[in-house]
């Protein structure tokens, strides 16, 4: 076999010149890509920075609400222990929601005492409700035509009796069986030791006025009102020994809506062996 001819030195020399132009051309090419893949960094690197905000406004509100702002360069709030940079402290648990509670309303009584007038006019005393025993008979009650109702007539001991012959007058323009009535004397009364009437107001949460308008004849009355639900309780006593005697007993109250307001008008002693009692007249609300 013929030998390969070796080459001369005009060929070794366009070699070496060839690998260095080849190597020249690498570093170029490596070169440019790395300075691309620099100028993409870079180029990421600033389209991931938040953007300037805008000028305040002169109340100092930024311009674009929402916009979320640079961090300031001064801290402005506690160094928690244990976080890491660009770690945000743990925000606290919220606290469940309790749905208020109504507030029920206070219970207050207060009671007073005064002589009744010589004509009483219901119309205008009991604006919400009124009641008015003895017109027609010892069973007859008549009551405000529209009234709220919120008196009531819970009996009582012992038998009730008629009377027309009380001192104090009552007159109404808005009652119901009996529309109207000119000044009436007329009332009811129960004799005997222990006996006497029960009677209640449904209180409606708000503050309210009530009064009784009571009789004796021969004997001690005791008037006790009381919360039905508990709470304060008032009393009061009316005696004549040898005749009548009248009084009408104001009580001011404010209690929870449905309870009821109770009075208890009996007779505590009696002064003759024929019919001591107590009498019952008419109540007023407003």
């Amino acid at each position: 076999m013929a030998e390969e001819p070796r080459p001369d030195g005009a060929t070794r020399v366009a070699r070496r010149i060839a690998r260095a132009r080849r190597r020249r051309r690498y570093a170029v090419e490596a070169l440019a890509a790395f300075a691309g893949l620099l100028a993409l960094v870079a180029f990421v690197d600033r389209w991931s920075e938040p953007a300037v905000e805008d000028p305040a406004e002169p109340d100092g509100l930024p311009a674009v609400v929402g916009r979320p702002t640079l961090p300031s360069p001064v801290p402005t709030a506690m160094a928690v222990p244990g976080l890491q940079p660009r770690e945000r402290s743990p925000s606290p648990s919220p606290s469940p929601s309790d749905s208020p509670t109504p507030v029920a309303a206070p219970m207050t009584l207060a009671m007073s005492r005064a002589d009744i007038p010589e004509t009483v006019d219901l119309t205008s005393s009991g604006r919400r409700d009124w009641l008015h025993w003895g017109r027609g008979g010892a069973d007859v009650a008549v009551r405000k035509r529209d009234g709220s109702g919120e008196l009531r007539d819970l009996g009582g001991k012992g038998d009730r009796s008629g009377w027309d012959g009380n001192q104090e007058l009552f007159r109404w323009r808005d009652g119901a069986p009996v529309r109207s009535a000119d000044p009436t004397p007329d009332g009811v009364y129960v004799c005997g030791l222990g006996n006497g009437f029960e009677l209640a107001v449904v209180a409606d949460g708000q503050p309210r006025t009530v009064t009784a308008y009571l009789g004796v004849w021969m004997a001690r009355g005791r008037l006790d009102v009381r919360m039905s639900g508990g709470g304060p309780s008032r009393t009061v006593r009316l005696e004549e020994r040898h005749t009548g005697a009248s009084t009408q007993v104001t009580v001011r109250f404010q209690a929870p809506k449905g309870t009821r307001l109770v009075f208890t008008w009996t007779v505590e002693e009696t002064f003759t062996p024929h019919c001591g009692n107590v009498g019952l007249q008419a109540m007023a609300l407003r």
